[in-house]
């Protein structure tokens, strides 16, 4: 497949991304299952590190956060924060819910990370391949 014939799929694949996004019965969590490589969570982890760096500064932010961390992803995104210099604010239950989320719409291999920042979302999406992932798109940050 040409990459003019991939660009040309974009559209349709994240407007199903999209749907299939909406359609889910549990608003936070990771969704990639027990069976997803430990690799595939640590790289969309890193990803959404690098990210948050470049919108909230290290050594000046701190991160509460609003759901427990105990998957792979949630466990590399906490240590990579603490890493790089971000305050962490483990989780209690009576907190108001922010979230991480891997996201794998209907078993594809398209994956969507968002992460709530306060009442914004920062969201990536990433296609899967051969136990890694790339990125689909640029960030968005919705306000």
């Amino acid at each position: 497949m040409t990459m003019r014939k991939l660009l040309g799929l974009a559209p349709l694949m994240f407007l199903l991304a999209g749907l299939a996004g909406c359609a889910s019965i549990e608003p936070y969590g990771n969704f990639l299952g027990a069976n997803a490589p430990a690799t595939l969570n640590e790289r969309l982890a890193t990803d959404t590190v690098k990210q948050l760096t470049v919108l909230y500064p290290p050594a000046s932010t701190r991160f509460d956060l609003g759901q427990p961390t105990p998957d792979t992803y949630g466990s590399a995104l906490v240590e990579s924060l603490r890493i790089k210099g971000y305050a962490i604010l483990e989780f209690e239950p009576d907190e108001a819910a922010q979230a991480d989320n891997p996201d794998n719409p209907n078993s594809t291999n398209l994956y969507r990370v968002t992460v709530m920042v306060g009442s914004q979302s920062l969201s990536r999406a990433y296609v899967a391949q051969n136990d890694t992932v790339a990125p689909a798109g640029a960030w968005v940050r919705k306000e």
